[in-house]
């Protein structure tokens, strides 16, 4: 099983905000749903691969800034074409004021 990675301290991340990572060479964007808490996706749109970190962050939804696809941060799910691929979320935690990634993609997406 692969260990949580620590990545961002919460602070860095403002609420309705999105962060660019390097996750052990894969794009991850974190996410800081307002009160949600953080999220973890991969940084790819799966339409035509812009930087998701690069789009609007509205409640649980990204949306790509090149075409304007949108997915929830939550789930990975399309929420809106052009894209019809979810995007993979991955584990995520948060210990005193560190956030933890685990590398291994949702197996669910």
């Amino acid at each position: 099983m692969t260990d949580y990675i620590a990545i961002a301290k919460t602070s860095d991340i403002p609420a309705g905000q999105v962060r660019y990572f390097d996750l052990l060479g894969f794009p991850v964007a974190v996410c800081h749903v307002e009160g949600e808490g953080f999220y973890a996706i991969d940084d790819v749109c799966t339409h035509d691969g812009g930087a998701l970190d690069q789009g609007e962050l509205d409640g649980e939804e990204i949306e790509c800034p090149r075409h304007g696809a949108r997915f929830s941060v939550i789930t990975g799910a399309v929420l809106a074409l052009p894209a019809t691929q979810p995007i993979q979320t991955y584990p995520l935690r948060v210990e005193n004021d560190t956030i933890y990634v685990n590398p291994v993609a949702n197996p669910t997406v």
